[in-house]
Order: structure tokens, then sequence, then C-alpha cells
């Protein structure tokens, strides 16, 4: 189904209409404030299974990330980390960027790669961090790409939902998305390396 959220000021009801979604296993696409993404609660084993099935992809070899409220979701799923890169994390956050952390032993397995580590998101879009805060916990992302050799991502809600509409429970309608990814910087070794250039310009932020 294709649920239209106001972008600005979302609707109490709508959002938990997505979060008993989440808790039933469900699957559903939504904003960011980069592109689109695909996910689910990540404690439902099924679901990421799903989500994984949608993009073609194994799951124990694929790159998840997750979206988190804001930063106090940090220590639930990853090892301490270092005064000066939670610095830059306080300062560029919410934003575009998703920052690769070591993972604890909180992480579902299904998560943990062979490096054991986890990719954090908490994107400056007020629908997906809601739904996160009503959720309780941090909801797994990976990103709509598009078939489109030029075009890498679908912007239109719209067009999203006509592909996806049968195979995913919910498409939120919250905007046009943007048509760059999130920067991902990997800092699980104690230094800020830049894995993929997206839409933050992480040295604003140093």
């Amino acid at each position: 189904m294709l649920l239209r959220i106001n972008p600005n000021k979302p609707n109490f009801e709508e959002i938990e209409q997505v979060v008993k979604c989440l808790r039933d296993g469900g699957v559903v696409i939504y904003p960011t404030d980069t592109v689109y993404g695909i996910g689910c609660d990540i404690n439902k084993q099924r679901a990421v299974e799903r989500v994984c099935k949608i993009k073609g992809i194994n799951p124990e070899k694929a790159n998840f990330s997750f979206i988190c409220h804001d930063l106090s979701h940090l220590s639930d799923f990853t090892k301490p980390i270092d005064t000066s890169t939670y610095k830059v994390m306080k300062k560029a956050l919410p934003g575009p960027f998703t920052f690769i952390l070591e993972a604890n032993n909180s992480v579902p397995k299904l998560f943990k790669s062979t490096k054991k580590t986890v990719g954090i998101r908490i994107p400056d879009n007020v629908i997906c961090r809601e739904i996160v805060k009503h959720l309780g916990n941090p909801i797994m992302s990976t990103s709509v790409h598009d078939e489109d050799e030029i075009i890498e991502y679908t912007t239109d809600p719209e067009m999203i939902h006509e592909k996806y509409k049968d195979i995913v429970d919910i498409v939120i309608a919250g905007g046009y998305g943007n048509l760059e990814a999130s920067t991902v910087v990997d800092c699980s070794e104690g230094e800020f390396i830049i894995v993929r250039q997206g839409l933050g310009i992480l040295e604003e932020f140093m």
C-alpha cells in the first residue's frame, strides 16, 4: 500500500501504522535525507531475508546499515568509540552519513560480516526517525536502486510504489528522494576512511 505522510509533521496514527507493520515482520520503503530505503525491524529475521531476496543479495555478505533515532542507540550495538570519533559523529548527525563502527555482541548474527562491523545511520528526516523512535529499536536500511543505467536511484515515491507494491507491505510517500546516497565513513580502525563519497561532506565536521 502507498501511505502518504507529511514529511514536516508526521501524523502519529500513520507512524503507528508503519510501526505495527514492522513489529509484525513487515517490509517497508521509507524516505531518508538521501535516497529512499527498503527496511524492516532488525530483530525480524524472516523480514531481513525478504529484503535480501528483493535486493538479490546474500544476507551474510550484505552491507546493511541500522537507522537509529539518535546517538543513544550506539552503545546498544557498537563497541566503545573514542572521543574524537564521537565528536565528529555528534556534529555530523543527523545527516547524510553512514558511519561504520565495530559491532558488539548485541548485533543480530545475521548482520555480522566477517569484519564484525555495523553501519550506523541517523538521517535528517523526521519520518524515518519517528518510526524508529516509536518502534524502540533500529530498522535496517538498504537503498532503493533503479535499473536505469543513468539514474541510479528512483526519487519519486509514486514510481517506487508502482514497482514494489506487490513485494513490500508499505511504501511511504514522504516527498521526493535525493539522487545521491549517504557518504560512508569507516571508523572501525580508529581513522576516518571514506568508503563511498555521497551527499555528506565529512571535512565540514572535522
